[in-house]
Protein backbone atom coordinates (compact mmCIF):
# COMPACT_ATOMS: atom_id res chain seq x y z
CA UNK A 1 0.00 0.00 0.00
CA UNK A 2 1.57 3.34 -1.02
CA UNK A 3 2.27 6.04 1.52
CA UNK A 4 0.31 9.22 1.02
CA UNK A 5 2.00 12.65 1.14
CA UNK A 6 0.15 13.52 4.34
CA UNK A 7 1.49 10.35 6.00
CA UNK A 8 5.01 11.24 4.84
CA UNK A 9 4.58 14.73 6.23
CA UNK A 10 3.28 13.36 9.53
CA UNK A 11 6.25 10.97 9.78
CA UNK A 12 8.68 13.79 8.96
CA UNK A 13 7.31 16.05 11.71
CA UNK A 14 7.17 13.16 14.18
CA UNK A 15 10.85 12.48 13.49
CA UNK A 16 11.70 16.17 13.95
CA UNK A 17 9.77 16.24 17.22
CA UNK A 18 11.58 13.10 18.40
CA UNK A 19 15.00 14.59 17.61
CA UNK A 20 14.07 17.87 19.34
CA UNK A 21 12.96 16.02 22.48
CA UNK A 22 16.04 13.79 22.40
CA UNK A 23 18.32 16.83 22.21
CA UNK A 24 16.44 18.59 25.04
CA UNK A 25 16.73 15.48 27.23
CA UNK A 26 20.49 15.24 26.54
CA UNK A 27 20.94 18.92 27.47
CA UNK A 28 18.89 18.43 30.64
CA UNK A 29 20.98 15.40 31.64
CA UNK A 30 24.21 17.31 30.97
CA UNK A 31 22.96 20.18 33.14
CA UNK A 32 21.98 17.77 35.90
CA UNK A 33 25.43 16.12 35.78
CA UNK A 34 27.13 19.50 36.04
CA UNK A 35 24.91 20.52 38.96
CA UNK A 36 25.59 17.22 40.76
CA UNK A 37 29.33 17.66 40.23
CA UNK A 38 29.20 21.16 41.73
CA UNK A 39 27.19 19.85 44.69
CA UNK A 40 29.70 17.06 45.35
CA UNK A 41 32.62 19.47 45.08
CA UNK A 42 30.96 21.88 47.52
CA UNK A 43 30.45 19.07 50.03
CA UNK A 44 33.96 17.66 49.54
CA UNK A 45 35.75 21.02 49.69
CA UNK A 46 38.14 21.16 52.63
CA UNK A 47 37.54 17.46 53.36
CA UNK A 48 40.07 14.64 53.34
CA UNK A 49 39.78 12.55 50.15
CA UNK A 50 40.60 9.44 52.21
CA UNK A 51 38.37 9.70 55.30
CA UNK A 52 36.28 12.88 54.69
CA UNK A 53 37.42 14.54 57.92
CA UNK A 54 38.05 18.30 57.86
CA UNK A 55 41.40 19.46 56.48
CA UNK A 56 43.61 21.87 58.40
CA UNK A 57 45.90 24.25 56.54
CA UNK A 58 49.55 24.09 57.63
CA UNK A 59 52.53 26.00 56.33
CA UNK A 60 55.62 24.04 55.28
CA UNK A 61 58.54 25.85 53.64
CA UNK A 62 56.28 28.86 53.00
CA UNK A 63 53.76 26.68 51.13
CA UNK A 64 50.24 26.11 52.52
CA UNK A 65 49.42 22.39 52.56
CA UNK A 66 46.29 20.57 53.69
CA UNK A 67 46.57 18.08 56.55
CA UNK A 68 43.75 15.80 57.66
CA UNK A 69 42.59 16.36 61.21
CA UNK A 70 41.75 12.66 61.65
CA UNK A 71 44.07 10.38 59.65
CA UNK A 72 47.01 12.79 59.36
CA UNK A 73 47.17 12.56 55.57
CA UNK A 74 49.03 15.38 53.85
CA UNK A 75 47.49 16.69 50.63
CA UNK A 76 49.21 18.80 48.00
CA UNK A 77 47.23 21.01 45.65
CA UNK A 78 48.41 21.42 42.08
CA UNK A 79 51.95 22.82 41.98
CA UNK A 80 52.61 22.73 45.73
CA UNK A 81 55.01 19.79 45.57
CA UNK A 82 57.06 21.64 42.96
CA UNK A 83 57.15 24.72 45.21
CA UNK A 84 58.37 22.69 48.18
CA UNK A 85 61.01 20.94 46.08
CA UNK A 86 62.19 24.22 44.55
CA UNK A 87 63.04 25.49 48.04
CA UNK A 88 64.99 22.38 48.97
CA UNK A 89 67.57 20.26 47.20
CA UNK A 90 64.88 18.02 45.66
CA UNK A 91 66.28 14.80 47.06
CA UNK A 92 65.14 12.50 49.79
CA UNK A 93 61.56 11.44 50.29
CA UNK A 94 59.89 14.36 48.47
CA UNK A 95 62.33 14.07 45.59
CA UNK A 96 61.45 10.41 45.30
CA UNK A 97 57.75 11.28 45.22
CA UNK A 98 58.35 13.76 42.45
CA UNK A 99 60.18 11.13 40.41
CA UNK A 100 57.23 8.77 40.82
CA UNK A 101 54.35 11.18 40.33
CA UNK A 102 55.93 14.18 38.65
Amino acid sequence: MPVTPSEQEEEYFARLDFERRKKALAEQEHGAEAAERQRVLAVARNRCPKCAAPLVTITYRKVELDKCSACGGLWFDCGELDQVLAQGEGSGFLGGLKKIFG
